[in-house]
């Protein structure tokens, strides 16, 4: 077995980020000024030109260095630890309450329920108002 580490396929790497992205390679072609067929040709080559490769990078809102590094194990790497820290906001041992409100939903319900009282109110006093100048 080789030490040795196998270079990175650029193109591959941009199909999978515009994949991911849910671009198609024509979507992708118009936001370069190009045709579906050069994208094709560009994804299927291992090496791409820099400005080439600076284009689609600005096109797929990436970084070059975000295309040249990319790996699909880095990828799920990140979302799987979004995912752990989202789901307990980075603390807890999981079995936490995430569904927990910073108020009393029966207050709220109380409070709208008083400001509808209080604007009936207010419509009733009104036409009373206007049934005495008539």
């Amino acid at each position: 077995m080789s030490t040795a580490t196998k270079p990175k396929h650029i193109g591959r790497n941009i199909s999978r980020i515009r994949e991911l992205r849910g671009m198609k390679q024509e979507a992708l072609a118009q936001a370069i000024g190009t045709n579906q067929q050069s994208i094709s040709g560009i994804e299927g080559s291992e090496e791409v030109d820099a400005k080439k490769l600076l284009e689609i990078a600005k096109a797929l809102g990436v970084t070059v260095e975000a295309i040249e590094n990319f790996s699909e194990e880095s990828v799920f790497n990140f979302f799987n630890n979004f995912y752990d820290n989202s789901a307990n906001n980075g603390q807890g041992n999981g079995n936490t309450n995430h569904n927990a409100c910073t108020f009393n939903p029966l207050d709220k319900v109380v409070e709208l329920y008083e400001r509808l009282v209080q604007a009936e109110k207010d419509k009733v006093e009104y036409l009373e108002k206007l049934m005495k100048l008539k």
